[in-house]
């Protein structure tokens, strides 16, 4: 059996970004950007006020001085005159800075009074000015390709006009649950029948990782059932199934995929939870085969599943970058496996701590929902001190 980062090195190593389309820019937040971006022009344009108040030539305020105002700039109005020696511009935040000003005062620091301006300190160059191209200089890179765009980034290509931005396309995700036990949502569960809850969730983990759901529905463990479903989720960029691929009489999703012609990766991994996990190909097209359980199938997506999905999606940067946390009390695992330990993350005068979240049995879903992250604890380990730190795979946006 793999280990857990040799499994995801293996699925990555098949994996490239998906086809590239055009969008508008208030529908690319979230989005990889294709290709890097550099500014057609200085930003600022000009040099313009960082205050309301008053722009001066300095030379004229090395102490106290009285100006006339010879003008009023307001930010997007025409370009005052020059100033005159003596002279200053009332101003406001955003204004062009007129010729021969090479300073802006204050209001706060100026007293105005019949068409004058007293100026109470000593002015220097350059104050409350903010220069053309401060920011950026045409032709220089502003943002490079891959980079997932942020309300920043859509800030900055907005301020050059860009309406329309090349990114990934979103990979689409078919998700098949499969087990006779299941029913849907909005039917009696009977004797021996639980609700479906795995599609939904993976449908939002999916949303969360930037993917389009396709929601399959349940098929039956039967091959019949099992081979039309798969058939229609090998129609879409990656496939997701949930359940079935134990070692059971009934665990099918394997040998089916088998038949369809997808190729086997691996099956089985030393983590735990979702130590049954499988992942192949067919031609390019990943499939992953999750555990059942509500807890493993969540796991799983979150350490095998989104990294590929945000490679697909054009990210450089797939995989979470963990954060270091000081476990709160001491843990005991297992040798032989990478468990991921769920846990609440709290401020510690020396950085984050991570409690546990509560049970960690695999069966206990609740401790999920109450969990900011996942400590991974390394296979070869046992024992862990309380004060020790770990890495902490923080969860869902968080």
């Amino acid at each position: 059996m793999l280990t857990y980062e040799e499994a995801r090195q293996r699925i990555l190593d098949r994996l490239s970004p998906l086809g590239v389309e055009r969008i508008p820019l208030d529908a690319a937040a979230g989005r990889t950007l294709a290709g890097e971006v550099r500014a057609p022009g200085d930003l600022p344009p000009w040099d313009n006020s960082a205050m309301d108040g008053y722009a001066v030539r300095s030379e004229d305020c090395r102490g106290e001085a009285v100006l006339a105002i010879a003008g009023y700039q307001t930010a997007g109005g025409p370009d005052a005159a020059a100033v005159p020696p003596g002279g200053a511009v009332r101003i406001m935040t955003g204004a062009p800075i007129p010729q021969k000003c090479d300073a802006v005062v204050p209001f706060e620091d100026a007293e105005e009074r019949d068409g004058s301006v007293r100026v109470r300190v000593p002015v220097h160059p350059r104050r409350h000015i903010r220069f053309r191209g401060e920011d950026v200089r045409a032709g220089e890179r502003i943002i490079p390709e891959g980079t997932i765009l942020r309300p920043p980034e859509i800030s900055l290509l907005a301020s050059f006009g860009r309406a329309m931005i090349p990114v990934y396309r979103k990979p689409r995700v078919a998700v098949l649950s499969t087990g006779d036990e299941l029913v849907e949502l909005g039917e009696t569960a009977g004797a021996g029948k639980i609700v479906n809850s795995n599609s939904h969730a993976l449908a939002s983990a999916i949303v969360e990782a930037g993917g389009e759901p396709v929601l399959l529905g349940i098929a039956r463990d039967e091959r019949e059932d099992l081979r039309t479903k798969l058939s229609e989720g090998l129609a879409a960029d990656v496939l997701v199934t949930s359940a079935g691929v134990s070692a059971g009489d009934r665990d099918l999703v394997r040998d089916v995929l088998a038949e369809l012609g997808v190729e086997n990766v691996f099956w089985k991994v030393l983590v735990k939870p979702g130590g049954p996990t499988a992942f192949g190909v067919a031609g390019r097209k990943p499939v992953f085969s999750l555990p059942g359980n509500p807890v493993s199938s969540l796991i799983t997506f979150e350490v095998f599943v989104r990294p590929a999905l945000r490679r697909m999606a054009g990210s450089t940067d797939p995989v979470k970058i963990p954060v270091k946390a000081a476990l709160a009390e001491p843990v005991k695992k297992n040798a032989g496996k990478t468990q991921f330990l769920r846990v609440r993350i709290e401020s510690g005068e020396e950085g984050y701590v991570a409690r546990t979240a509560g049970d960690q049995n695999s069966g206990i879903l609740r401790t999920l929902v109450l969990a900011d992250g996942i400590a991974v604890l390394p296979l070869e380990r046992t024992d862990f001190a309380a004060g020790e730190k770990v890495d902490v795979l923080l969860l869902y946006g968080r």
